[in-house]
């Protein structure tokens, strides 16, 4: 079961990206663990310097824009 972890500060963008991570993993009937990173030094400990940004299993898939579902779906699959 993978991990999706979304990072940022609680931000609008940052609930868009949950939103579209949650939905695409839904979409591809998988079950996950979504986890948000609100800590800034914790944030930074992923190399991220742009939020939102998007994890899986802590990975980082992308940073400074709110990926669409599909582009995520791609990222789960």
């Amino acid at each position: 079961m993978p991990t999706i972890q979304i990072l940022g500060t609680g931000c609008p963008k940052c609930e868009k990206l949950a939103e579209n991570a949650e939905s695409a993993a839904e979409q591809l009937g998988i079950e996950y663990e979504l986890e948000k990173v609100t800590d800034v030094n914790e944030i930074s400990d992923y190399g991220v310097m742009m939020t939102p940004a998007l994890a899986i299993d802590g990975d980082v898939k992308l940073a400074g824009k709110v990926a669409d579902v599909e582009e995520i779906k791609d990222f789960l699959s």
